[in-house]
């Protein structure tokens, strides 16, 4: 199977910026699409952003288009997700994960593997 690890999360303040990475086992060799999802204490798990691995076409919810911005390496198996102009309501615990199926990508059931997750946390 497939492990995915991330890292970068941590304590910022409003309109600062953090980095995220997630770095996959298989090097992205069996996934169609990376993607982020996050989750705040009380509410269901919610997309941010995806990556297809070879045609690097890119997806946003609307909450952070313009804000946040995904890219890869492919040599290194890895995504990212640069975070800018961070606002509190940004806060939840940030996964990533890998689909194998194409073309539903903004949806949960369609990634097979996660990872252990960040915190990313957003002060007023």
């Amino acid at each position: 199977q497939v492990h995915l690890v991330e890292s970068g999360g941590g304590l910022v303040q409003a309109g600062g910026s953090l980095r995220l990475s997630c770095a996959a086992s298989d090097g992205g060799f069996s996934s169609y699409a990376l993607g982020w999802f996050r989750q705040a204490p009380g509410n269901e798990r919610e997309f941010v952003a995806a990556i297809t691995w070879r045609g690097a076409n890119t997806y946003y919810s609307d909450s952070v288009k313009g804000r946040f911005t995904i890219s890869s390496d492919n040599a290194k198996g890895t995504v990212y997700l640069q975070m800018n102009s961070l606002k509190p309501y940004d806060t939840a615990v940030y996964y990533c994960a890998a689909a194998r199926v194409e073309g539903y990508y903004r949806d949960s059931w369609a990634y097979d593997f996660w990872g252990q997750g960040t915190q990313v946390t957003v002060s007023s």
